[in-house]
């Protein structure tokens, strides 16, 4: 408007003040304000019963806020329906077989695509590239339901990756995987990310936190404990304690060795080793002045 302030884009995902309590009236959530913004990478974490879960399926509406707000693009996710909401919002759960139902693999995988109303070609496609993204495609025919549980699991990861949606949820991604599995999941999910999509992941594997998400919301008992950049949230080694939670082992390796001069919060290993080099040199060098 004329002589007015500029519009503001509003976040892609918002909680304003959100409460959740189950029909039983035990509380879930207290008052969670938070806002998402495009393009982010996220981890939620916290134990078990910290509310992770539960925050996530306000996004897609599969559970409704008892008091407060959810946004997405500014608009209440309440006035939407589920089915609306997936098309935007794809969602990974902790459990595959609570998501997967087709008679084949190729149609669990095509089915997402195909309900977002894609010509036949473009489901073809999508889904050909998910198998072959996903090592699936010798398992096309097989019934899902009778795979192992890891390939149930990158079953579960294909379908909603073949969708290509804004939003990307992960409950637990990398459980029954090896840790092979789990490299190239995240390397898959990291390309979405790259490609704009804005990524949720819960996990309780910090090493999967520290190597792919760039902001951390830590929840403890319902209640958005901490919420900033990974780094500093896993360099808060009293934090974590508070929330039984423990930093990867590289980390904790780091924090170990800050009496002997290594500062920073290393998040891998080349981190630490490029950190433990310089420290090395710089010892050595005043060794040598002292001769």
């Amino acid at each position: 408007m004329p002589g007015g302030e500029p519009p503001v884009n509003p976040p892609l995902l918002e909680t304003r003040n959100l409460e959740f309590e189950y029909p039983d009236g035990q509380a879930a959530l207290g008052g969670i304000s938070l806002r998402i913004e495009r393009g982010e990478f996220i981890a939620l974490i916290g134990q078990n019963g910290s509310g992770k879960t539960t925050l996530a399926k306000h996004f897609n509406g599969l559970l409704r806020p008892t008091r407060g707000q959810v946004l997405l693009n500014g608009e209440e996710v309440g006035e939407r329906s589920v089915g609306d909401l997936a098309r935007t919002i794809g969602y990974v759960f902790q459990n595959p077989d609570h998501q997967i139902f087709s008679a084949t693999t190729r149609e669990e995988i095509a089915f997402g695509p195909a309900n977002l109303g894609l010509k036949e070609s473009e489901v073809a496609q999508r889904t050909q590239q998910a198998m072959d993204d996903f090592d699936l495609t010798p398992y096309a025919n097989l019934q899902p339901a009778l795979l192992s549980f890891g390939l149930r699991r990158k079953v579960s990861v294909a379908a909603v990756y073949a969708m290509r949606t804004q939003v990307l949820i992960l409950d637990e991604p990398s459980a029954g995987l090896d840790w092979r599995g789990a490299e190239e999941l995240m390397r898959r999910v990291a390309d979405l990310n790259r490609q704009g999509h804005t990524i949720l992941l819960i996990t309780h594997d910090m090493r999967l936190v520290a190597a792919h998400a760039a902001r951390c919301l830590l929840l403890r008992a319902g209640s958005l404990l901490a919420d900033g950049p990974t780094r500093q949230i896993l360099g808060k080694a009293e934090l974590l304690r508070q929330t039984d939670m423990q930093a990867p082992q590289i980390t904790e390796l780091g924090h170990r060795l800050a009496s002997r001069g290594m500062s920073g919060t290393m998040l891998s290993v080349a981190e630490f080793c490029t950190a433990y080099g310089e420290l090395k040199t710089g010892g050595e060098a005043r060794h040598a002045s002292r001769r």
